[in-house]
């Protein structure tokens, strides 16, 4: 997919139609990670109650954004990770002929905004694709805590090895498998992530479009509606637009043993 290239003149930014950028939060909204319901999915998981109950201190705040609207942009200063509380987002980054390269999508229970780490500012973009809502975490805070919290220190290193193991999935699917393959991977992988949500793993609604898809897989529009097609020819998949409803899970395992994180 092709999206108008970033322009920035000062303190003037040009913005593609239909994305608005998110200003600083206002009064912080106090979520506790306790209690919320994606808790065994996201920053908390695994942690003990002690640790649980210093995380809780930290004040976190709830953004909503409108599905199109952007959450960062590349190069935007590093000041927040993001936990997807409700909806899509997908991250992405601009190549030098001005086209998109969508790096990830993330649903709820997942983080974003790990890109900043390591140079103070965003490497790629993230955008909804749905409305949307996502805690905003202070690294610096998360940081401070970990100093003196074990537990802590354990599971911020955990978030960095789990996004270099999806940039490692991520070359394994780009360098090593054809295109059906790629596309099943794809699929296999959402079904098991909603899955581990409560959610079916056969029947689901996709946020992203085939343009998205392909541009995610290194693949090219033409390419992902051929695959779609090949696997509905086949039998293990119904498809109504974005609609998919996987008819035979099972097959689709079978002959496309391979996942991507």
């Amino acid at each position: 997919m092709t999206a108008a290239t970033e322009t920035t003149v000062k303190t003037v930014r040009f913005l593609p139609p239909g994305a608005v950028a998110l200003r600083a939060p206002a009064a912080p909204v106090k979520t506790q990670c306790s209690t919320c319901h994606l808790r065994e999915l996201c920053l908390p998981a695994g942690m003990s109650e002690v640790d649980l109950t210093r995380l809780d201190q930290l004040s976190f705040t709830r953004r909503k954004i409108k599905a199109g609207e952007t959450l960062y942009r590349e190069g935007d200063k590093f000041t927040y990770i993001y936990a997807v509380r409700s909806g899509t987002l997908k991250s992405s980054l601009m190549l030098s002929d001005g086209r998109e390269q969508v790096s990830g999508f993330h649903i709820a229970g997942e983080l974003v905004g790990l890109d900043g780490v390591a140079q103070g500012r965003h490497a790629s973009a993230a955008m909804a694709l749905e409305d949307s809502e996502v805690c905003a975490i202070s690294y610096a805070a998360l940081t401070e805590l970990a100093v003196s919290t074990s537990g802590m220190q354990h599971i911020v290193s955990r978030m960095m090895s789990r996004e270099i193991l999806r940039e490692h999935s991520l070359m394994m699917l780009l360098g090593s498998m054809h295109a059906e393959e790629r596309l099943a991977a794809f699929l296999l992988n959402l079904s098991q992530r909603y899955a581990a949500r409560g959610y079916s793993d056969r029947e689901f609604h996709l946020r992203m479009s085939r343009a998205e898809i392909g541009s995610y897989l290194g693949m090219k529009l033409e390419t992902v509606s051929r695959a779609f097609s090949a696997f509905q020819q086949q039998g293990m998949l119904e498809v109504d637009k974005r609609h998919i409803r996987i008819t035979d899970l099972e097959e689709l395992k079978r002959r496309f043993d391979v996942r991507v994180h």
